[in-house]
């Protein structure tokens, strides 16, 4: 198989873009990786979108999106797995590349959020969860993450300071984030004294809706080194595992197997070990989300992911930088474009490009994006050439 590069990035700033439409969206963001690629013709595309069809009432979007592109007749292939989406259009974009199929491939990922209201929002999400053991019980997802994080308090004695640590430090990046939805900073006075959403969780620990697209632009490495335009950055490990998709069938309601088995897979391919990453992208949805998660790809023991929240260790100049772009958290999270996101921010890092949130001497970064609540993970290592 060839190896496989990143040569292109490009997003939108995300928020609540009420007048632009999905087409739009995505068109913005994928011509703007095109342009940073220096290309104008690409031969394939996948883009992760998990719910378009609830969401904008537009299920056909391979289809579409290349048209509006200006790439007719290309395949064009929407791919779904939840709040991991992106991170699996980023995944079979890879594969396309590196099986030698297609040379120059596009890999994006589009939400549009806020053409519903928020009970229409709600539940077009929490078809990521169980209906059956879950939904139909009036479970959504703060439901769920509520339950991880209090599972997690009882057992390790996380704390709700320590929760609220990880919002701080994701706003603080985010704040230097152009593209983010929230680009600001808080304190941990507001995000503990922020509107309950469901105990302990407050509306400070939540990812937000979000109307978004980002795209990157794969080739062979070795073609990705004649184009001359940026330094070079190779994807060069990729994992993808799954897990039960109601909390109440897993072995450990606090643990994130999903997430431990795609980064080992990920990391063997590229002949990694965790404590090689520079740093991490990883999915906040909700604070507790980033705590575990970092107890899955093991930066942490088990159950001390509250006390590295609060350690700094995780902020732009810790041991191991985390979410510097903001994270769903600060940057905005439509769904089927965060995980790509992921790869452009550490791209960006990895060419040197992240302005004020960059992290000195990154040559190492992974990116962990999963759905629902872990029952999908997607998980790459990116390495500077």
């Amino acid at each position: 198989m060839r190896d496989v590069a990143v040569i292109g990035v490009g997003m939108n700033k995300w928020g609540e873009l009420w007048d632009v439409p999905l087409r739009d969206l995505f068109v913005e963001a994928a011509l703007r990786a095109m342009d940073d690629a220096g290309v104008d013709k690409i031969d394939a595309m996948f883009v992760g979108s998990m719910s378009p069809g609830l969401f904008v009432g537009q299920e056909h979007i391979g289809s579409m999106l290349s048209d509006y592109l200006g790439q007719k007749h290309i395949p064009g292939t929407r791919v779904e797995s939840a709040c991991a989406s992106g991170g699996l259009s980023v995944r079979q974009a890879m594969m396309q590349v590196a099986l030698g199929w297609s040379d120059i491939v596009l890999a994006g990922g589009v939400e549009k959020m806020t053409d519903v209201d928020g009970g229409g929002a709600t539940y077009s999400l929490a078809t990521a969860a169980d209906q059956e053991y879950e939904c139909f019980h009036g479970v959504t997802f703060p439901g769920l993450y509520a339950m991880i994080a209090r599972a997690h308090m009882h057992r390790y004695g996380t704390t709700l300071e320590q929760l609220s640590h990880v919002a701080v430090k994701n706003h603080k990046n985010g704040a230097k984030n152009p593209n983010a939805q929230y680009p600001f900073e808080v304190t941990l006075e507001e995000v503990m004294g922020s509107t309950m959403v469901a105990d302990p969780l407050r509306i400070l620990h939540c990812s937000p809706i979000t109307d978004g697209a980002a795209a990157v632009i794969l080739c062979p490495l070795d073609l990705a080194k004649k184009f001359k335009k940026h330094s070079v950055v190779a994807i060069t490990g990729s994992g993808q595992a799954t897990d039960t998709i109601a909390l109440h069938a897993r072995e450990d309601l606090t643990y994130l197997k999903a997430t431990e088995v795609a980064a080992k897979r990920a990391l063997e391919m590229a002949g990694k070990t965790i404590k090689d990453a520079d740093l991490i992208e990883v999915h906040d949805c909700f604070t507790i989300a980033e705590i575990c998660v970092l107890e899955a790809l093991g930066v942490c023991e088990v159950g001390k992911g509250g006390k590295l929240a609060e350690s700094g260790e995780t902020a732009i100049g810790g041991r191991i930088p985390v979410n510097t772009s903001g994270g769903l958290k600060s940057k905005g999270h439509p769904v089927g474009a965060t995980g790509v996101a992921q790869i452009m921010e550490l791209t960006l890092q990895l060419r040197g490009e992240a302005g004020g949130r960059q992290v000195k001497g990154a040559k190492v970064g992974l990116a962990q994006n999963m759905g629902g609540s872990g029952g999908s993970t997607v998980v790459h290592v990116l390495e500077a050439r």
